[in-house]
């Protein structure tokens, strides 16, 4: 027998990985579209002017096996140094039970937000365990599902107290000993919104001038303080008080809400979540009852289902921009769900006895290290310490700094004569002994006994974490068994495609995956020596340059840690350019009715005034409109915010005459890069006109959803705009929008193997795939759907809309009701009416293979034949499948009333027969959840009784 050698090219080699159809189901999908080839679709699809000039070319691409030698070898570039350094980031433990389990499993990494509870029980209970640590550490009364990092916490903190005190003075008062990010954060936060911030120290507090005040426990060098009766001076005069927390020290230390706190944030990294450079890791809010609908982000509540079962859903305010939009409270899009799994299963793994013994175990450590210090005449300060001690050595600072990196330790620089020690759960007796060694003494013992240098009035003297949750039974056996009942409630992208337009569910492949938990890449402090992250500085200026010759614009920021961040940080930029050049005034921004709702909420963030702009019959913007609303604004017109292709699906033939308008006009163009999946590759925004576009590196290239976040959203500017992009957060000073200077650089790794892996005529082959996938869906719907916005050939982009809005006046069937039997069908939902009520959008990626599109499309034409039997009058109009979906296993072996078959209520066309996915509760009743408002753990009776 003879074997003819068969050369695989990289498309079939490395590309396959994230382009699902084959080369011969493409041939299938194209000739169901009616296009000759995938080229020709796309010159359909696109309109030519905005079609780049040049291939996207970044070398051969590599294969897993060469990606991951290459990012070993960059990788090894970090020095895995031991850092001391703390200011808000400490060294930390990730039990391997909880990373394997939770971080490295798909079951947690790949599921959406979880807008549709009845398929996401499992991580809406992982995040009601969250919010109950976070309540019960800092004796307040609710807490949300998490923000994106402590800085942006303690800005949030700062605005929501804004909203809610009764004070009408306009100054904050900002604590000296807050962390230098955390300043930096609220500095640039407040200006655009005329708060005057006030730095200083507590004991010159001015409560009369102030609507709210900030306290940093313990402070950022270590120093504690009881604020309770600051915090009833502010009081007296209608003011608000906010705590910035570390939660491991609340085991051991006196809580905010005993002190009288309205408000407390802070960060939950040391509570097992890797320092990663800087993150991402999962801040908290919490706050009193009578606060909650001014918090931002998302909260968890409990509600029932249709049967009166138990069940968790999103609460309140949830994705408020789409309903409020500019007079929306915040443009928090998205939280930093992952990480906050893991840090409340990091409190369900130790319980409440296992924290303080971490607890007092560092800080038995720091007095021990402290003690050591002051008999060799070391002045510490302060005297009452939690973790943290400034160090004063004169003259001998740089020595001192020195000696400790050759012993690998960092230490904190603090001013010229002074160095700031901080441990942590990863300190060891050898650790304390090199930093002694550093300071010159070597014949001390590790081993004394040591007492506390916490005041007694400040020892905490209330239980927390009392549910029984945080009692379980330990044992990995049963830990391992806990996460997975919960990973088994879920629909996420490992078991199904989630089909959302907009949000771009893609593979998030194993091998770009691994380098996030290599020691070299997640246990950098983010302030370590520049020397120490030469393989971090390596990788984010290649990414930063791949990422602007995808885009073509000339410099990038990754410090905006999720796409609304990124949205706040353009605009920020667009606004520092306009003052440069003494257009301060500037403060109109033109926005489609069409636009994400983080849109017109980001731009009232930065003090502009939101001018909507009218959508035409076909989708696109109205070009008139838009003509005579820059026309009428000329004069005070700041910058306009579109997303392209449009919110629409539908590359809009008008885009560059609309950059052109507003630059005749004085503005800048701010192109939201959500849709950036239907662009690389073919069209890039910064030759459109674009002066500023972020992307979703959780998107278009990879990072994963993890259920709700992480997420990167940096931007990319033209030239004029460099100057002004983020600055570092270290300093202190205004400019900074993120706590680290790189966002969340752990999650780097990612984005930029799925760029070497793919090379540039891969990506730009997943951009067409993605396309195709869209026009498949489309086509094989068309007569029974129909489909609202097309380009002038026809074409959809990446995703479509489907109209439903008929059926709930033919058939009473809503678009709830079809979202809801498509979890029957082992689907989850398309996005629900956005941007248009009572409409689906479809985005299909380029990862799904052809038999998962074709299942979905099986799935929605039996949803039609249900509709179709209901119009006719064969079936109930009540009383049917539609209605009573989603369908648990507990309706199919109860008894059954309904006039439709158990088969056909439980395995309708779509749903696999072995591998059924059975949503754990039926349709939960979001009315009952708002007016019985509980967001912490229920109590343990309720998880056998039925909800009343």
């Amino acid at each position: 027998m003879t074997f003819t050698p068969t050369d695989y090219l990289p498309y079939d080699f490395a590309n396959r990985r994230h382009i699902g159809p084959s080369p011969a189901e493409m041939e299938q999908m194209l000739q169901v579209v009616g296009a000759k080839d995938l080229e020709a679709l796309i010159d359909d699809t696109l309109p030519a002017e905005i079609r780049q000039k040049t291939p996207l070319d970044f070398g051969k691409p590599k294969s897993e096996r060469e990606l991951l030698h290459h990012m070993k070898v960059v990788a090894s570039k970090n020095k895995v140094l031991t850092s001391l350094i703390g200011q808000g980031y400490h060294g930390t433990v990730t039990p391997p039970a909880i990373q394997r389990n939770i971080l490295e499993n798909p079951a947690w990494y790949t599921a959406y937000t979880p807008y549709q509870p009845e398929i996401s029980q499992g991580r809406l209970e992982a995040l009601i365990n969250f919010q109950t640590m976070v309540t019960d550490l800092t004796g307040l009364e609710i807490s949300n599902a998490s923000l994106l990092d402590e800085a942006t916490a303690c800005a949030e903190a700062m605005t929501m107290a804004q909203r809610v005190a009764k004070s009408k003075a306009t100054g904050f008062f900002v604590d000296e000993n807050c962390h230098p990010q955390n300043i930096a954060v609220m500095k640039t936060r407040a200006a655009p919104l005329g708060i005057e911030i006030v730095v200083g120290n507590p004991d010159d507090l001015d409560p009369t001038a102030v609507f709210g005040a900030i306290f940093q426990y313990p402070g950022t060098h270590g120093h504690l303080r009881d604020f309770t009766a600051e915090i009833a001076k502010l009081h007296e005069q209608n003011s608000i008080a906010i705590i910035s927390a570390d939660p491991l020290a609340l085991t051991l230390l006196k809580e905010p809400g005993a002190m009288g706190a309205d408000i407390a944030v802070g960060s939950t990294q040391r509570f097992g979540v890797p320092v990663g450079y800087g993150g991402p890791h999962a801040a908290y809010m919490a706050t009193l009852q009578k606060h909650v609908r001014a918090m931002p982000g998302r909260i968890i509540g409990v509600s029932i289902d249709s049967h009166g079962n138990r069940a968790y859903r999103l609460s309140l305010q949830t994705r408020e921009q789409h309903i409020r939009r500019e007079k929306a409270t915040s443009n928090v899009c998205t939280a930093q769900a992952l990480l906050a799994v893991m840090a409340g299963f990091y409190a369900v793994f130790h319980g409440p006895e296992g924290l303080k013994a971490i607890a007092q175990r560092i800080h038995r450590k720091t007095v021990r290290l402290a003690r050591g210090l002051e008999e060799q005449g070391f002045k510490i300060e302060p005297e009452a310490f939690f973790d943290t001690i400034t160090v004063e050595v004169g003259p001998l600072q740089e020595a001192v700094m020195k000696s400790a990196v050759d012993e690998g330790i960092n230490l904190r620089r603090v001013g010229e004569t002074r160095v700031g020690i901080t441990l942590d759960e990863r300190t060891r007796p050898a650790t304390i002994r090199a930093v002694w060694r550093a300071f010159g003494i070597t014949d001390r013992d590790t081993g004394l006994d040591a007492e506390y240098r916490i005041p007694e009035e400040l020892l905490r003297s209330s239980d927390y974490l009392t549910h029984p949750v945080f009692h379980m039974n330990r044992a990995e056996t049963e830990m391992m068994r806990y996460m997975r009942r919960l990973a088994d409630r879920d629909l996420a992208l490992d078991r199904a495609m989630i089909p959302l337009g907009s949000c771009t569910m893609k593979l998030n492949s194993a091998a770009e995956m691994m380098p996030v938990t290599w020691d070299e890449f997640s246990l950098l402090h983010p302030y370590v020596p520049a020397d120490q992250a030469a393989g971090y500085s390596e990788m984010i200026t290649d990414l930063s340059a791949k990422l602007c010759e995808i885009t073509g614009y000339d410099g990038l920021s990754m410090q905006p840690n999720s796409g609304a961040q990124g949205e706040l940080a353009g605009l920020l930029t667009i606004a520092a350019y306009h003052r440069e050049n003494g257009q301060g005034h500037r403060n109109i921004c033109l926005i489609p009715m069409s636009a994400h709702g983080t849109n017109p909420a980001s731009a009232q963030m930065v003090g502009w005034k939101v001018v909507p702009i009218k959508s035409a019959q076909n989708g696109d913007i109205d070009l008139e409109d838009f003509r005579a609303k820059a026309e009428q604004h000329s004069d005070n017109l700041a910058g306009c915010m579109i997303t392209y292709p449009s919110t629409h699906g539908v590359f809009e033939e008008t885009v560059t005459e609309i950059c052109k308008v507003t630059h005749d006009h004085g503005g800048q163009v701010y192109i939201d890069g959500a849709n950036m999946n239907a662009m690389v590759g073919l069209s890039r925004p910064g030759d459109l006109g674009g002066d500023v576009s972020h992307l979703n590196l959780h998107k278009t290239f990879c990072i994963p959803h993890g259920g709700g976040g992480p997420g990167m959203g940096p931007i990319g500017v033209k030239q004029h705009l460099v100057k002004h992009l983020p600055s570092d957060p270290s300093s202190g000073e205004e400019g900074a929008v993120s706590a680290a200077a790189f966002g969340s650089p752990s999650l780097l790794p990612i984005s930029w193997a799925y760029c070497l892996m793919m090379g540039g005529e891969g990506l730009t082959q997943a951009t067409r795939v993605a396309i195709l996938n869209a026009n498949y869906i489309a086509k094989r719907l068309e007569g029974a759907f129909d489909v609202l916005y097309k380009g002038p050939t026809g074409r959809v982009a990446h995703e479509c809309i489907i109209d439903t809005r008929p059926f709930a006046e033919s058939a009473h069937v809503t678009v709830d009701d079809i979202a809801k039997r498509l979890i029957d069908c082992g689907f989850h939902a398309p996005t629900m009416s956005w941007p248009v009520a009572g409409t689906l959008m479809i985005e299909p990626t380029e990862s799904e293979t052809k038999a998962e599109l074709d299942r979905f499309c099986d799935a929605m034409l039996a949803i039609r034949a249900e509709i179709d039997a209901i119009e006719k009058g064969e079936m109930d109009a009540e009383n049917n499948a539609l209605k009573n979906a989603p369908h648990t296993m507990e309706d199919l072996v109860k008894d059954w009333d309904r006039p439709y078959s158990r088969e056909t209520g439980c395995f309708p066309p779509g749903a696999f027969r072995v591998d059924k996915y059975w949503p754990p509760v039926n349709r939960v009743d979001n009315v009952w959840g708002d007016r019985n408002l509980t967001c912490t753990c229920p109590p343990m009776e309720s998880y056998t009784e039925a909800a009343e």
